[in-house]
């Protein structure tokens, strides 16, 4: 066994060894080939001396009736005590479609560096400048995120050669972040049975995502991670012939209104201290008309996303009822005002127009139809849902198209005709989290951000600033949930898919429930061609900040020499 005061010696090397073998798995998101990433990480954690004498520490959990046949991957040094520090990281990547004639070079950090440079005069000019100063790596899943990855495996492997090692760690890898996060909410369900099993105290969370920064000489934590719902709208019209428009109702006028008032609609945005989430924007939008004719479309349909940095999945289902409401209000006043001056020169069609507001959650529509048509109709929903949900573990179909295909299902038992507004939820949802929202915090993790960035400035000379939620979205949201609950029949009235095809784990959620920080390295151009890491954060500073976070949280001094540890670099 290793002597823990030599544990980050040479760690450079590893993590560099490591991570080329890593992003040469090319693991593209929703793909057979997502499993490579799994299949590595099986070999490496096998051939490590501790988990060849303690098998039982590391393996694989699926994800139940995933149609690619993905796992979790996991491994775990157990120590002395019950007290637990769990890191994650995805293993999945984005595909490689803008590398274009690069392709080849994209898992290949030091053959895609030589290629880009053949090329830098092209490409935007803070990534030219890093290629020629040789600070950061290039390469898909560099930064997104193996890079982080890698350093994580690497102080697991440090761990497990050190006797009478306090405390315990866990490494979960997961597939399919940049999705659905499949993965995340089936590791909820194992890191719960460990819990049980091996009597854990999970002390906190930490994700490894690269962190990107507004000031380059000052890296950032996040003590938590944004929220993630994406409402629906369905608008139902009334067909009519457009030399008669005013005996139909054209959807697209009211679905049009809809998104002006919710596109970049602040009202939506959550203000949390001094941070505040992006406001919405419309991710897809069409009507129903398969070609062209004459004829208003029947439906049009859309959603958009929001991110949340407090609110429920309720509060945002009221505003949007609100605005549809107000929409469909403005344009019944604009349709009639329109009326009344075409009737001042022509026959009227009619009195009156006959149209009404009518603004409901799917809920309600379904409860609608059942009211008609009773188990009929029940039991037609249930084999519509089983149909649906084969065809997109198929992949004949996508998440949104399902989404819509359901409602227009339920629409053919409702006997009313008339205009209205059907909004609800589409998966996935993430569920904000921050250490702010825990009543009671362990004083090593409600400091942790301070004494490290104390840690890193006395051996860097850089500081770390420290940020309430993680905008980009990231696996950290199933580390706890509040109101699960009051979240989870929210859901239920409003999200379609949950359920046969979709699931949330809240009862395991809450059971794991534990603060979270992402500590990742400095990373830039995400999902782009110029995807880097910095080189000095992946090498270097991030395995002593992530191993200093260990010591503090596990409280275990001698994991870290400040003495001697590194150099104190220059401001980057």
């Amino acid at each position: 066994m290793g002597d823990k005061k030599d544990i980050l010696q040479e760690i450079d090397q590893d993590i560099r060894d490591l991570l080329y073998r890593y992003i040469k798995t090319q693991s593209f998101t929703c793909t057979e080939r997502e499993k490579e990433a799994e299949q590595f990480l099986m070999d490496y954690l096998s051939e490590i001396p501790y988990f060849k004498t303690h098998p039982k520490y590391f393996g694989t959990w699926p994800i139940p009736g995933d149609s690619f046949d993905r796992a979790v991957c996991y491994s775990m040094v157990k120590g002395t005590g019950d007290d637990t520090v769990v890191f994650v990281h995805h293993n999945d990547v984005v595909e490689v479609e803008d590398f274009k004639l690069l392709k080849s070079y994209a898992f290949s950090p030091d053959e895609l560096e030589q290629e880009l440079y053949k090329i830098k005069d092209s490409l935007p000019k803070d990534a030219k400048k890093d290629l020629e100063e040789g600070t950061f790596l290039f390469g898909r899943g560099t930064a997104d995120m193996k890079g982080g990855g890698s350093i994580q495996l690497a102080l697991l492997q440090r761990y497990s050669e050190i006797k009478d090692f306090k405390g315990n760690v866990i490494v979960i890898a997961v597939p399919d972040e940049e999705n659905l996060s499949a993965g995340m909410r089936a590791a909820v369900k194992l890191l719960a049975e460990l819990k049980e099993t091996y009597h854990l105290n999970y002390k906190i969370m930490i994700n490894s995502e690269p962190h990107q920064r507004k000031d380059f000489t000052k890296g950032i934590f996040s003590e938590g991670s944004v929220g993630k719902v994406m409402p629906f709208v369905y608008v139902r019209g009334y067909l009519s012939h457009i030399g008669k428009v005013f005996e139909g109702f054209n959807p697209l006028n009211l679905m049009s209104e809809i998104v002006r008032n919710t596109e970049l609609n602040m009202d939506f945005s959550d203000v949390v201290g001094k941070e505040s989430a992006p406001p919405p924007t419309w991710l897809y939008l069409k009507d129903s008309k398969k070609q062209y004719d004459v004829s208003m479309p029947l439906s049009a349909s859309g959603c958009f996303s929001i991110l949340t940095l407090n609110q429920t999945p309720a509060e945002v289902m009221e505003k949007v009822e609100h605005v549809c409401t107000q929409a469909f209000c403005k344009v019944l006043d604009e349709m009639n005002e329109s009326y009344a001056r075409f009737c001042q020169v022509a026959e009227p069609v009619a009195k009156e127009l006959p149209w009404n507001v009518r603004v409901m959650d799917f809920h309600s529509l379904c409860e609608e139809a059942a009211a008609a048509y009773g188990d009929t109709f029940r039991g037609h929903y249930q084999k519509k849902v089983a149909h649906l949900s084969q065809s997109m573990r198929e992949g004949t179909i996508n998440l949104i198209e399902s989404n819509f295909a359901l409602v227009e299902f339920v629409f053919d038992y409702i006997e009313d005709l008339s205009p209205r507004v059907v909004y609800g939820l589409i998966p996935p949802y993430y569920p904000n989290v921050s250490n702010l929202y825990f009543d009671r915090l362990d004083e090593s993790v409600k400091n942790l951000a301070d004494d490290l960035d104390d840690y890193i400035w006395k051996n860097y000379g850089q500081h770390y600033t420290k940020e309430y939620f993680y905008t980009g979205i990231s696996d950290l949201s199933y580390t706890s949930i509040r109101e699960g609950s009051k979240t989870l029949e929210a859901l239920e009235n409003s999200m379609p898919l949950l359920g046969e095809f979709y699931s949330i784990p809240v009862a395991e959620i809450e059971q794991i429930s534990m603060p979270c920080m992402n500590i990742g390295p400095w990373g830039k151009d995400f999902h782009k061609l110029t995807e880097r890491v910095c080189k000095e954060d992946l090498f270097q500073r991030t395995p002593r900040i992530l191993n200093k976070a260990v010591s503090l949280i596990l409280d275990d001094p001698s994991l870290v020499q400040d003495d001697g540890l590194s150099q104190k670099g220059e401001l980057i």
